[in-house]
């Protein structure tokens, strides 16, 4: 490897690495991305009770972010329209309409009193130097929520990306005090789009769900969407709408929008359609349903992995003892130095050991008086004293110690231990603390998040079964085209974009296609019809080659390649005389072709002894000599025969081939 590649390589690798795990992939334990961490922790600084510009938040955001004012003012609109951490103030944009938000400088924002309590503690987080080592920045912060779940993400990094669905909060709650519990629990996403929901595929966030519209049937020519699928907005799904109607697959006269802070689409059905018809085919063609995927890829311990819900949730719920844990500690921690420090004032003052640095005249001796004189009632100590703690006893006021209130002292140390007994009391059991906390949050915060999307059984449109037959072929037997583009009398037919055709020519082609624009057939055009490949369609064949031999076969057209040419007569010099649907027989009738000395003139056919074949078998030889006129009789009484026929020198029109075929009639 030379000496460049491995510089190369190097390079890559690192570019690959920080783009992974510093800029597009959310992180675990606070679930979220670097930019997301760095605007909150500004709004926490900057945090005053007032709202702020946004402009200033980006600007300071700066500070700890090397990547421009545009990712962060983007980031920050997207974190504040998740309606958890950041109180919005102007416009912020209309996640239903997808307008876009104003410009910073016009609106305001603050931290609410969810994030302030959750999503913050300075004494516990841990802080690296910034990008330009000018300030300090959180790795990750000591959040008590489930934000990954929550919130969702979605980001693509080198050769990795993930799509986490975002999920309703107090669910979460419950599914966590139900891990505390050791009892089975489920998670399935929220959308803050409403809508209804599929989730028979989500496979505990490894699979997809299915999303779809609400729609609402005002009345028989009126339907209305209420709700939109997650991802969309009114003007996609108005724009999907607007598509499918282009291509005729949805018949509506006009479109109406009226939403404001709530969706609402009135759609007017056209002539001839009513809701109950439409509503499917709005479903199968538009985004009124959507389908959406998920990809649970996080970061934990500086490394991507691939997660479950489950997983989350555990790993989560885990953490977050962890963290009331920590808490505790510091909180019992910051009250054992507060009663240390009162039980030292407390002795200082009330066994007046200040009077015995009275006569003392250097620094040293009275730190040294001070300390022997403290050293006398050691076993009142909460912990030894320290050099700082005489510094502190050194500090007081001559007035504060005049003014002393032993009352007072004491019962703060009592409401201390009362204090520090709880929290000892709380740390013996972490899980039913927990349990505790989480079910505060629940009482506290769950009202304002109650589940939008409703969790139902999606079947899944036929779109077959919901086609309109807007396609309209037809055969012109001047150009001898045939498809939609094509404006010809004969063989004209209503089909939807689904629907096979078959079509058989004179000479014995035919093909097997979705509605063509426009295909070209070399000979005249004997039959077109719809063709249902899960039932196939037999005929009976009878045809005469070049040397104008006759033969007849019954055959059954099933298995085909769409638009693949295929050939009844092996002679493509032959044609076929007469073409009978399944269950329609009788009698053929020939008439030779005059010869010397000839006495056999004619003779007959008895189609009924025909035996299946494959369409591309030559067939049964039904007579000896060149056959000069074939003339079809119909079969037995109870039949009535409506073959498909043509003449020899010109193709069966519709009327013809509708027409029952009589006796005498020659081909």
């Amino acid at each position: 490897m030379s000496r460049l590649e491995s510089l190369m390589k190097d390079h890559f690798i690192e570019y690959a690495s920080y783009f992974i795990l510093d800029r597009a992939i959310p992180d675990l334990r606070d679930g979220l991305k670097p930019v997301q961490r760095r605007i909150l922790h500004t709004l926490f600084r900057m945090n005053d009770g007032r709202f702020h510009k946004v402009a200033n938040v980006i600007g300071d955001t700066m500070k700890l972010h090397p990547h421009g004012d545009a990712s962060i003012g983007d980031a920050l609109v997207v974190l504040a329209n998740k309606d958890y951490f950041i109180e919005r103030q102007g416009n912020f944009g209309n996640l239903l309409t997808g307008h876009a938000a104003a410009a910073p400088r016009y609106i305001e924002c603050r931290l609410t009193d969810l994030a302030l309590e959750t999503m913050f503690h300075p004494a516990l987080t841990e802080f690296v130097p910034s990008y330009d080592g000018r300030n300090d920045e959180p790795v990750t912060l000591p959040s008590k929520l489930p934000v990954i779940l929550m919130t969702g993400a979605e980001g693509i990094a080198v050769g990795m990306s993930t799509r986490i669905l975002p999920h309703n909060l107090p669910e979460i709650w419950q599914a966590q005090i139900a891990v505390l519990n050791k009892e089975e629990f489920e998670l399935f996403p929220d959308f803050q789009q409403g809508g209804l929901m599929d989730v028979s595929a989500y496979e505990d966030g490894a699979g997809k769900v299915d999303v779809r519209a609400k729609l609402e049937e005002r009345d028989r020519k009126t339907v209305v969407i209420r709700e939109l699928p997650f991802g969309t907005t009114t003007e996609s799904v108005i724009a999907s709408i607007e598509a499918a109607v282009a291509k005729g697959r949805v018949k509506i006269a006009t479109i109406n929008d009226y939403t404001t802070e709530r969706v609402e689409i009135e759609l007017q059905l056209a002539r001839g359609v009513e809701a109950d018809e439409v509503i499917p085919q709005l479903y199968a063609y538009t985004e009124c349903s959507v389908s959406v995927s998920s990809n649970l890829l996080v970061i934990d311990d500086r490394k991507p992995v691939q997660l479950t819900v489950s997983d989350i949730t555990r790993r989560l719920t885990e953490r977050l003892k962890e963290q009331l844990k920590r808490e505790l500690e510091y909180d019992r921690g910051e009250l054992v130095d507060r009663k240390h420090w009162l039980t030292l004032e407390q002795i200082f003052v009330e066994k007046r050991v200040y009077k015995q640095i009275e006569d003392k005249t250097t620094s040293d001796a009275v730190r040294q008086a001070v300390m022997s004189g403290m050293k006398a009632f050691e076993k009142l100590f909460v912990r030894p004293m320290v050099d700082e703690d005489v510094t502190r006893l050194l500090d007081l006021r001559i007035r504060r110690i005049s003014a002393y209130d032993i009352e007072k002292n004491r019962k703060e140390i009592e409401e201390i231990d009362k204090k520090i007994a709880e929290i000892d009391r709380k740390l013996k059991n972490m899980v039913k603390t927990t349990i505790l906390y989480l079910e505060g949050m629940l009482k506290k915060y769950g009202p304002r998040y109650p589940r939008k999307t409703r969790i139902t059984e999606i079947k899944a449109v036929d779109k077959k079964a919901v086609a309109r037959q807007n396609l309209k072929l037809s055969y012109d037997k001047e150009t001898s085209y045939f498809g939609t583009e094509v404006r010809g009398e004969l063989f004209k037919l209503n089909v939807s974009e689904f629907e096979n055709v078959l079509a058989i020519a004179k000479d014995g082609s035919y093909r097997i296609m979705t509605a063509p624009e426009k295909v070209l057939f070399t000979a005249p055009m004997l039959y077109a019809e719809v063709f249902d490949e899960a039932k196939g369609i037999e005929f009976t064949v009878v045809y005469r080659d070049k040397s104008r031999t006759a033969f007849a076969k019954r055959i059954r057209i099933e298995k085909f390649v769409r638009n693949r040419e295929y050939q009844l007569i092996k002679d493509k010099a032959g044609k076929i005389d007469l073409l009978l649907p399944e269950g329609e027989t009788g009698t053929v009738e020939m008439e030779f072709v005059p010869a010397k000395r000839q006495r056999l003139k004619d003779m007959k056919f008895d189609l009924r002894s025909l035996e299946p074949t494959s369409p591309s078998a030559r067939g049964t030889r039904m007579a000896p000599k060149a056959v000069a006129k074939v003339r079809f009789i119909p079969g037995p009484a109870g039949k009535t025969p409506s073959p498909r026929k043509t003449a020899t020198d010109e193709p069966a029109s519709p009327a013809a081939s509708a027409r029952p075929a009589k006796q005498g009639d020659l081909f």
